[in-house]
């Protein structure tokens, strides 16, 4: 896959760029290991959803697949602050990886973070293993998300799930494509969804899980949201509020 790569940078940010200006990744140059963009520290809300980092760091997740690597925002933030999980990353285009080495502080290669150079929909579709948290945010320049957004893949996303498996996935919010997007993933997973309310970049990231149902207070959450942030720096505490205005939690708890 011919990607063409373009970086920027600007007050203190550095940004990818797949040949527009459509943003694909970035990076505090000063806190390589944060998550810069909204929706990509609303896509490591699993660690509030599962008894994850918030409570024991030691449990879960165990095993991570992340789908795109763009800037290696989500790779680093799981390899620095989640020491006990294993993770792949499947990127299409060798460029990226390349770019992310060289411009995003991507981690070396070894026992416990791998990379593999593919589609992701292909990888998920013929490795049989299990995962604990599989993470998509995968999108070409012209923010397509092409053999990643359809019923197949998520239904073999839903097969590769752990009893303990999440799923996140970066939808664009504001695409005409969006509702049949969700409407795939509800039905690859009987409904056992939740989308979060859309960030102002327009994209929007939506939950799957398979195995144990999670239910989680408002209160729980909150409570998970500060242990969290205290761990690792992530503020999820916005994330729970626009949660609770939206609508999204009826009854005051989060079911999944």
């Amino acid at each position: 896959m011919n990607t063409p790569i373009d970086i920027s940078e600007e007050a203190g940010v550095r940004y990818l760029h797949f040949g527009s200006d459509w943003v694909q990744g970035a990076m505090r140059i000063r806190k390589p290991n944060a998550l810069e963009l909204a929706y990509t520290r609303e896509m490591m809300a699993g660690l509030l959803l599962r008894d994850g980092l918030a409570e024991d760091a030691g449990h879960w997740p165990k095993k991570v697949l992340i789908i795109g690597l763009g800037a290696a925002s989500l790779a680093k933030f799981v390899h620095h602050h989640c020491p006990q999980a294993r993770i792949r990353v499947v990127e299409i285009a060798p460029a990226v990886v390349v770019a992310a080495r060289q411009f995003f502080k991507l981690p070396a290669e070894d026992a416990r973070f791998s990379i593999h150079i593919g589609c992701g929909a292909q990888y998920v579709l013929e490795k049989d293993e299990s995962w604990d948290y599989i993470l998509v945010d995968g999108f070409d320049r012209n923010a397509r998300a092409g053999a990643l957004d359809t019923l197949p893949f998520y239904q073999a996303v839903r097969s590769r799930l752990s009893s303990q498996g999440l799923m996140a996935v970066n939808l664009f919010g504001r695409s005409r494509g969006y509702k049949a997007s969700l409407e795939r993933l509800q039905k690859a997973f009987d409904d056992r969804v939740v989308a979060f309310p859309s960030c102002d970049s327009g994209n929007v990231v939506a939950f799957a899980a398979d195995g144990e149902p999670i239910e989680r207070p408002l209160a729980e959450l909150r409570e998970r949201a500060r242990l969290l942030k205290a761990a690792t720096g992530l503020d999820l505490g916005p994330t729970i509020t626009r949660l609770e205005q939206s609508g999204s939690v009826p009854g005051g708890s989060l079911l999944l």
